[in-house]
């Protein structure tokens, strides 16, 4: 696994860990171009009361404005959680070529049953046009979530 994934990723997870203090979800992601962070964004739906503002798709947000374009092909997208399926459908729209995942929820937890992201990318014909990468700090990934469920519980 490249070492700048784990790098790239410890950063989607002080994301994580920000979301989850403010009282949000506790899923990060980070943005990069050649090598560098162009965005950030961290789950924000609690904070701002925007049922879309998803981790992944507030990091879309920053990154047009900070590359000055919409079309964010060469970026890859790391995040703490598989992205859901409105997110999976953000990724394809912008363009971003690689999405780097860390942890997945069990399949008995999920809210969407059997979803994964390659078998969206399959059912849209994408799974050649967005490379997927899985695998990446997966114990942390898990953790700062776990810690976050933990102070959140009713």
């Amino acid at each position: 696994m490249p070492q700048d994934h784990e790098q790239f990723m410890r950063f989607a997870i002080e994301e994580a860990a920000k979301g989850g203090a403010d009282g949000n979800s506790a899923v990060g992601s980070v943005i990069t171009r050649d090598g560098a962070v162009v965005a950030r964004g961290r789950n924000l739906v609690t904070a701002t009361h925007d049922p879309t503002a998803h981790a992944e798709t507030v990091a879309l947000r920053e990154a047009g404005p900070a590359l000055g374009s919409d079309d964010l092909a060469g970026c890859t997208l790391y995040t703490t959680f598989e992205p859901c399926p409105m997110c999976c459908g953000a990724l394809m729209a912008s363009g971003i070529g690689t999405l780097v995942m860390g942890a997945r929820p069990e399949p008995s937890e999920s809210r969407w049953r059997s979803y994964a992201v390659e078998g969206l990318l399959a059912l849209a014909g994408w799974d050649e046009k967005l490379d997927v990468v899985t695998g990446v700090l997966v114990p942390e990934c898990l953790e700062v979530r776990r810690h976050w469920e933990e102070r959140n519980r009713p």
